[in-house]
C-alpha cells in the first residue's frame, strides 16, 4: 500500500498540474513536477488515501478506454515516478 505523502499538494497552474510541498522546508527542490491530466487524475482519486499500483491501473480502465496490459503498465510507472520522487510512501 502507498499513500502520498503529508504535505504535498497538487495545485492548477494555468494548464498545468503543479505539485508543491507545503510547510516542507527539509525537502529539497530542485526542479518543478508537473503532472499530465493522466497522472493528475490519478493524483485527484487517490489524495489522502491509500492505494496499490492494482487500484491505479483499475481508476485508468475506469476513465479511459485502455486494456488491462496498459493499464497495469501505466499504473506502475506513475506510482513508481511518485516513489522515486519522494511524493508517496509505502
Amino acid at each position: 500500500m502507498m499513500k502520498i505523502r503529508e504535505g504535498f499538494r497538487m495545485r492548477k497552474l494555468g494548464r498545468d498540474h503543479i505539485v508543491v510541498g507545503e510547510g516542507l522546508k527539509t525537502i529539497n527542490f530542485n526542479k518543478m513536477i508537473v503532472l499530465n491530466e493522466t497522472a493528475a487524475y490519478l493524483w485527484e482519486s487517490v489524495f489522502g488515501r491509500e492505494f496499490t499500483k492494482e487500484s491505479l491501473a483499475a481508476l485508468l480502465k475506469e476513465q479511459y478506454e485502455v486494456d488491462d496490459q496498459t493499464a497495469s503498465r501505466d499504473a506502475a510507472a506513475v506510482a513508481d515516478k511518485w516513489l522515486e520522487l519522494g511524493l508517496t510512501q509505502e
